[in-house]
């Protein structure tokens, strides 16, 4: 089983500005994953050529599932306010998405609250600037089957330290429950090594920098996995040709 998360920058090459949507086809076809967790991911943006980029990904992938969730509705450094579960077919939108080729037995979507600060952010890893934090959500599938992977997740996690901690805990909480073992993929916006000890019990599966692309230095996107005793995993960092952050894969085997 192939997993994967790329954090899209809504499809828009740092190289030189574009969004093309061609160049995003060919990097989700060279990730070749059976689940992809997606996340900074624009629906009916002019920005991004009012594409549903979810659709886009899952029709590239020959995906049978995919899922969209806004975190808010309006554009990002824009005007925009906080999806709702009402929200889910507006336009336009922003926010997480989840690909399967593997059959989906059940959606849930997971809010995650926000930081109300206004707070340093690299833009394009290069201008810093001050920018309000957006609300943050988590887009889970329980895969039908009896497959390696009970739950998949995938979820951008708040810029703000010590809200992002509080974040992926309470990620960690909803999922008590979740058919296991439960992999959360995604732009967790802590380094290395924190969200292990943030989750006993939980591991990651891929270890290496993952932002900014071209150079990277630090690893903010992740792989974890709780009940990991059953499974062997193989993972590496991927440039892509969109995109200031790298993504990563991870191949995933039974346990002899």
């Amino acid at each position: 089983m192939r997993l994967a998360t790329f954090n899209l920058l809504h499809g828009r090459s740092p190289a030189d500005g574009v969004v093309d949507p061609d160049r995003l086809v060919a990097a989700v076809k060279s990730l070749d994953a059976d689940v992809l967790a997606l996340q900074e991911v624009d629906r009916g943006q002019e920005r991004s050529g009012g594409l549903d980029q979810t659709a886009l990904v899952a029709d590239a992938l020959g995906a049978a599932d995919a899922r969209f969730v806004p975190a808010l509705v309006g554009t990002p450094g824009e005007q925009w306010r906080e999806a709702g579960v009402a929200d889910a077919d507006a336009s336009p939108t922003y926010g997480v998405g989840l690909v399967s080729r593997l059959p989906v037995a059940r959606w849930r979507r997971i809010p995650l609250g926000t930081s109300p600060a206004r707070l340093p952010l690299l833009i394009d890893a290069r201008r810093p600037a001050l920018v309000r934090d957006e609300p943050r959500v988590a887009v889970a599938a329980e895969l039908a089957g009896d497959g390696l992977v009970g739950t998949v997740v995938s979820t951008h996690l708040s810029f703000a330290p010590g809200v992002n901690v509080a974040q992926l805990l309470r990620l960690a909480r909803a999922l008590r429950d979740a058919r296991r073992p439960v992999v959360v993929l995604g732009d967790l916006n802590l380094p290395g090594p924190v969200p292990s000890f943030v989750l006993p019990g939980w591991r990651s599966l891929v270890r290496g920098p993952t932002f900014p692309a071209e150079d990277p230095r630090v690893q903010l996107d992740h792989v974890l996995v709780r009940e990991p005793a059953r499974l062997d995993a193989e993972g590496s960092t991927v440039e892509l040709p969109v995109s200031d952050h790298r993504g990563l894969v991870v191949e995933l085997r039974a346990r002899p």
